[in-house]
């Protein structure tokens, strides 16, 4: 805390005394300047501008992603202040991890992810994707991302920051398109989109199908000194469909990832033929009515999910003739089945003059109602060999178990004065299977001048333990303990964001944090006690050059110490530049250009290599403006340059030479819009 008083006090200064810039255009002028991008629905519930927001948000729009030449939710997100997406270092299965201000663990259950405002995290991990499901962008409308504790509104694992993956709907899309591209690693893919009003529906429609081999690079010492390529070829299936009548909505897609690879291997052995099936089904129906009550707005919503990982072909865990305990090798196959169901009603209430309250409560039940596992082997003492048999008891990774979870919580945006506005929040969660958890939060805004905003910002969260942490049972890597607590979080921030012109602004975060109750492996079984302490700041500047050329930069620095350690927590980049333009051109052309720099990322505690090496990656994307009817094109040049990227393994997983990601790759693609 002693920390950023300094800084805070910095910001306020500056408000008060800097010169006077160009008077701020109203809202509508800056939305033309600026674009959808510079409003936000996240950090409150009700869109407010970006600049206004008690929070440290990024919004990144369809037209962003466009330019990007993003294929993936991951890679678009690099595009966020403070957010490096890594891969998973705890399993090295390549599943994305998304590390949030130097908060990088190897299943990233610290950041919620959300589609319209609904949790995609399995309660196996915790994590929001997994074997690589993860959403393409196509159908994205907009993401939008906090950076800091959620809690107070979003409840579990809004505890380093939230994303929230808005679809698009029959208005955004208007109209209807095919495409296909193809690429790299033999990857190709083809999709339909249609969007439209048909009698009293809105309809939108987006199915997708591809597959790809994935990159080969070469791991050259896995867990028992043997080389050979990653595995992480997959095929895929997507499709969404949402239809509005009147006040009702209803959503439902589906992911579908088939003959998925194993990275390099569940145990860091190398394992060239296991292959595992992942299918998500998601429904949500919401009816929502602005004019419930005088001055009272109410939304009511229920929602189901459903989500099958299947191992298709067994993994190997150690391959034969390395252990004289089992000289046929590990084999196993555990596959689980989950499903959630929840409902919620939000309401919000603007009839005093000064105060907007929003209040909701809810009930999720969670669940992990079969699993199934054949092995060889049993861990049971003495560990040995066995002919392949189905698993039960303690000899199975995971028995079913449920989560049963009731919340309320309750915001005030006060307008106290004129310019100042106080956002105060509180949630109380309560679960069966751990307890209650409360977290409060608290943003002061002041709109010092018509062109610059001073926030204060403090806010709790947690992060409920997984259940593989809780009940893991028959687990060849690590056991479960039913008596974790949540890890807990306090963050400090201070923020301010300089219109400079109409066609430039600035922003500056700092923030603070300190996490308790790290769960973490100690010994073969997990545990709280961990605490970590970090401190940084984002720099973003958002400058349109001309008319025709917009350039935007951010600059994220983050130091994050291990208290049981006092050595560096390891894994997240203390530096991060990250740089785009956007040139139109031509009649109708778009040539988007992004480097993104990683530096100085130390190794965990009692880990002797030598740290990782910074990287560059350089991304070209040249693309025609989408016409109303007729073709486009894309194409798409990534890792210009051929960078070396690595992200770091554990040191524990035997991957000496860390985790390789694809050198250079292209990606090429035509729509004809009908």
């Amino acid at each position: 805390m002693q920390r950023l008083r300094p800084l805070s006090a910095l910001l306020l200064v500056t408000a008060s005394g800097l010169v006077a810039a160009q008077p701020l255009t109203e809202e509508e002028d800056l939305a033309q300047a600026y674009g959808d991008k510079n409003f936000v629905s996240i950090a409150t519930g009700t869109r407010q501008l970006l600049s206004k927001a008690p929070s440290s948000a990024t919004v990144i729009t369809a037209e962003t992603i466009a330019n990007m030449g993003a294929r993936t939710v991951s890679q678009a997100l690099e595009a966020v202040p403070g957010l490096h997406v890594s891969r998973n270092n705890l399993q090295n299965i390549y599943t994305p991890t998304y590390g949030m201000r130097g908060i990088l663990t190897g299943t990233s259950p610290q950041v919620l992810m959300m589609v319209n405002g609904i949790p995609r995290t399995s309660v196996y991990l915790g994590n929001p994707d997994e074997q690589m499901v993860e959403l393409p962008v196509d159908n994205i409308a907009r993401i939008e991302v906090i950076r800091g504790p959620g809690s107070a509104i979003y409840g579990a694992d809004a505890f380093a920051g939230t994303i929230n993956i808005i679809t698009k709907t029959a208005d955004d899309i208007d109209g209807t398109s095919i495409a296909g591209g193809g690429g790299s690693f033999d990857s190709w893919d083809t999709w339909f989109q249609h969007g439209g009003r048909h009698g009293d529906l809105d309809v939108a429609a987006y199915f997708k199908v591809g597959s790809t081999d994935g990159q080969r690079r070469i791991i050259r010492h896995d867990a028992i000194g043997r080389s050979g390529p990653v595995n992480v070829g997959y095929d895929s299936v997507d499709g969404q469909l949402d239809i509005g009548y009147g006040n009702f909505r209803w959503r439902t897609s589906y992911t579908l990832r088939r003959d998925v690879g194993t990275g390099v291997g569940i145990f860091g052995a190398l394992d060239p033929t296991g292959k595992i099936r992942s299918e998500r089904l998601s429904s949500d129906l919401s009816w929502s009515d602005a004019n419930f009550a005088r001055d009272f707005s109410l939304t009511l919503q229920a929602a189901f999910m459903h989500l099958a990982n299947e191992v298709t072909t067994p993994l190997v865990v150690i391959p034969g003739g390395v252990d004289p305990t089992f000289p046929d090798g590990m084999i196993g196959d555990p596959s689980k089945w989950e499903r959630q169901a929840r409902f919620s009603a939000t309401g919000v209430y603007s009839g005093f003059a000064t105060h907007r309250i929003r209040l909701g409560l809810g009930h999720d039940n969670l669940e992990i109602y079969k699993t199934r596992e054949n092995k060889n082997f049993t861990l049971l003492p003495p560990p040995s060999q066995l002919p392949m048999y189905r698993a039960s008891g303690a000899n199975l990774f995971l028995s079913p178990h449920e989560r049963r979870v009731n919340y309320f919580y309750l915001q005030d945006e006060w307008n106290f004065a004129p310019d100042w506005t106080l956002t105060g929040g509180i949630r109380r969660d309560l679960y069966s299977d751990f307890g209650g958890t409360t977290n409060p939060r608290l943003a002061l805004v002041w709109e010092a001048r018509h062109d610059l905003t001073v926030k204060l910002m403090y806010g709790s969260a947690f992060r409920a333990p997984s259940f593989v942490e809780l009940y893991a049972t028959g687990n060849p890597l690590i056991m479960g303990n039913p008596n974790l607590r949540p890890e807990k979080i306090d963050t400090l921030e201070a923020a301010v964001t300089w219109q400079v012109n109409r066609d430039l602004q600035t922003s500056l975060s700092l923030f603070q944090h300190k996490i308790t109750d790290i769960i973490s492996q100690i010994g073969d079984t997990y545990r709280n006690g961990g605490k970590q302490k970090g401190h940084g700041g984002e720099l973003e500047v958002n400058w349109a050059a001309t008319d025709n050329l917009r350039l935007t930069g951010h600059y994220a620095y983050q130091k994050n110490t291990d208290e049981t350690t006092d050595h560096d927590a390891g894994y997240a980049p203390h530096h991060q530049l990250y740089a785009r333009a956007d040139w139109r051109f031509g009649s109708g052309w778009m040539l988007s250009g992004q480097v993104n720099r990683v530096a100085d990322r130390k190794r965990a505690w009692g880990d002797t290599r030598p740290a990782l090496p910074d990287y560059t990656s350089t991304d070209l994307t040249l693309r025609s403006i989408r016409p109303r009817q007729g073709w486009d094109f894309s194409l798409s040049v990534y890792n210009l340059f051929n960078a070396d990227i690595r992200e770091p393994s554990r040191a524990d997983s035997g991957i000496i030479y860390d985790l390789p990601l694809p050198g250079r790759s292209f990606w090429l693609q035509a729509r004809y819009n009908l």
